[in-house]
């Protein structure tokens, strides 16, 4: 099992999650998609990632943008970094992917990392979110109805802590078996290989 932690407003994640799902299907090997507020991860257990934002060191950033148009070129993707909203609030589009489901998320998430990353869209807003509801064939005002209730509300936070007690410190956070921990898209590699070690250890 791939136990898949995320958050739709990271373009690494946006990367991790479009390409651990060949990688998943090539090894027989079922994705926990765990979403996640990677805002709340910052504020509590790192927040020098404001500090980053606040002063950046500018041939860092300058080559992390050189850097996240390389991946997204290799993954077939097109990512506008930054969004017109950068950081955004996507606490209804996560608590969304917590009321569809594991399977029923998969088409929704897809939808809100393209809405976003690709199409320059503010997925914080309600209208935005009821036309990728709309082009997924959810009902919006079900979707509405539903990322309301307070179970799914204590889910994302549950879902939250929890990474973050299992040493988790961002998105993607990605485990294997539990306990083997990676983090971020270009850990993929890293991943096979421990998909290929379980692989043959139950062969």
């Amino acid at each position: 099992m791939i136990e898949f932690f995320f958050d739709c407003s990271s373009p690494w994640t946006y990367l991790a999650w479009h390409n651990i799902q060949p990688l998943a299907k090539e090894f027989g090997t079922a994705i926990s998609w765990r979403p996640i507020l990677v805002g709340g991860i910052f504020n509590t257990v790192n927040p020098s990632v404001y500090a980053q934002r606040e002063t950046p060191v500018p041939l860092k950033a300058r080559y992390m943008k050189k850097d996240l148009g390389d991946w997204a070129r290799s993954a077939g993707l097109a990512i506008k970094m930054p969004p017109t909203v950068f950081p955004v609030n996507s606490v209804k589009a996560m608590r969304g992917c917590i009321w569809l489901g594991n399977e029923a998320m998969v088409p929704f998430a897809r939808a809100v990392f393209e809405a976003y990353w690709g199409d320059d869209k503010d997925i914080s807003q309600d209208a935005v979110l009821g036309e990728i509801c709309a082009k997924v064939g959810i009902d919006p005002a079900k979707f509405f109805a539903g990322i309301g209730d307070q179970a799914i509300k204590d889910q994302l936070k549950a879902n939250t802590d929890e990474v973050m007690a299992r040493g988790g410190f961002g998105s993607p956070t990605i485990f294997i078996g539990k306990t083997d921990m990676y983090f971020g898209n270009d850990r993929l590699p890293l991943i096979r290989e421990a998909l290929a070690r379980s692989k043959a250890s139950a062969a």
